[in-house]
């Protein structure tokens, strides 16, 4: 009988994404996608959801993610790449939230179970690893709000887990099983501002209306929404969004992006050069890469000239290094200049500093190295003082930008980009 009830979950399973894809051929594209990172003591939850060596013991995580493109059937990737022991994930479901609302834990229409490796309704993911689920058909438009439910029975047995701490979006925690829930109310429940464990949503785009693709960017707190509002989706990656699902580009942003990142060395996450490989080029139908980083090397370098003249060679040649990486898959690499960060009290604007930030983005927009260049330092500096943010887009530390300031970062990407490059590149170097 448990032989020919699995095997009946498998039919069911592979009836399913058959039925969502007969609209004709397809692929899977990275829908959605945060970079994991290990989750600082500061933003594990708060007890009884984090106790001494058990986080998530019986508990339910919700959480919302705002889909880039449509699909009729998806997927989702848990990571457990930074865990310090095996993540037991014992059931999982999907929904959408009411008017596609962000950081709420309520559920409009149907839950769906998610299930793993041919039916399971759990699967355990060994340290460093990540699981795939089995294909959902859960239709959803570009732009809706997914919810994500996560029970672990067990909880993780580590207080080192895998997450991404700068959300700008609220999660929910439910005492028990609490998947099949359309709400989390009563006693115990709390939230955060953080994400946990979800790594990606793929989702199976039919390529008879076009060919889908992933631009995937790379960056640092200002491209993972560091002065956006929380719940708004009003990073400047969001806008870029927004803009391809009101064009026919059937084009996805992934933003792979976490604060205080840089390219040279590992701090809040590992280094972008070190990242690359499983941030970047493991993208399902990546086509499109933007490089927007380099502020928190300089930043972070002592401030004087030969430490500055250092750590400019290296972060050109770490440029030089990821655009060959990304060509020998035919990806398209967009350079994005560093934007202004000086300003009274705000240290990374000492002159040193400011003198390799103009270095380097003149390597950038003159090297003809990158495929494109997207100048956001032109776009956001101050007219009178080109060491500065322009006061209308700056948050009033000098170095992160406002919505208005991510509003126009958005809507300067040239989307003619996406249409030049979309065979690919293909260069030796």
């Amino acid at each position: 009988m448990a032989v020919a009830t699995r095997a009946f979950v498998l039919l069911c399973t592979f009836l399913a994404f058959v039925s969502a894809a007969r609209c004709g051929s397809g692929r899977w594209v990275d829908i959605w996608g945060s970079m994991p990172q290990l989750v600082e003591p500061a933003n594990l939850p708060n007890a009884p959801w984090n106790q001494t060596g058990v986080v998530f013991r019986n508990a339910t995580l919700r959480q919302t993610i705002r889909i880039s493109l449509g699909a009729p059937v998806i997927r989702l990737q848990i990571s457990n790449a930074f865990g310090g022991s095996d993540l037991p994930i014992t059931a999982v479901t999907v929904g959408v939230t009411p008017n596609n609302t962000a950081g709420i834990a309520g559920i409009q229409g149907d839950l769906h179970k998610v299930t793993f490796s041919g039916g399971q309704a759990g699967f355990t993911v060994p340290v460093g690893a990540l699981v795939v689920s089995d294909p959902i058909e859960l239709p959803l438009k570009a732009l809706d709000v997914l919810s994500v439910s996560i029970y672990l029975e067990r909880g993780q047995t580590t207080n080192s887990i895998t997450g991404h701490p700068g959300s700008r979006t609220t999660s929910w925690f439910a005492p028990g099983n609490a998947v099949e829930a359309k709400d989390f109310t009563g006693q115990g429940v709390d939230n955060t501002d953080h994400w946990y464990f979800i790594s990606r949503v793929e989702g199976w785009a039919p390529t008879s209306g076009g060919s889908p693709g992933a631009l995937v960017i790379v960056g640092d707190s200002i491209t993972d929404g560091r002065g956006s509002t929380h719940n708004q989706n009003n990073r400047w990656a969001d806008v870029l969004m927004n803009r391809l699902a009101a064009s026919s580009t059937l084009i996805s942003v992934i933003n792979q992006a976490a604060g205080g990142n840089r390219i040279l060395n590992d701090g809040l996450g590992p280094s972008a050069l070190s990242r690359i490989d499983r941030d970047v080029l493991a993208t399902s139908a990546l086509r499109y890469a933007v490089i927007f980083e380099g502020v928190n090397d300089i930043g972070t370098a002592a401030a004087t000239t030969a430490a500055q003249q250092t750590v400019r060679g290296r972060i050109i040649a770490a440029y030089e290094q990821m655009i060959a990486r990304c060509h020998a898959k035919g990806v398209a690499v967009f350079g994005a200049t560093i934007t202004p960060m000086s300003g009274p009290g705000q240290a990374y604007g000492e002159p040193a500093r400011e003198v390799t930030r103009l270095a380097v983005n003149e390597w950038i927009r003159t090297s003809g190295r990158f495929d494109a260049v997207v100048d956001f330092d032109a776009l956001v500096r101050d007219p009178g003082n080109q060491t500065r943010l322009l006061p209308a887009y700056d948050t009033g530390d000098y170095l992160h930008l406002n919505p208005a300031g991510y509003q126009a970062m958005g809507e300067s990407f040239d989307l003619s980009l996406l249409e030049k490059f979309k065979d690919g590149v293909w260069s030796m170097l």
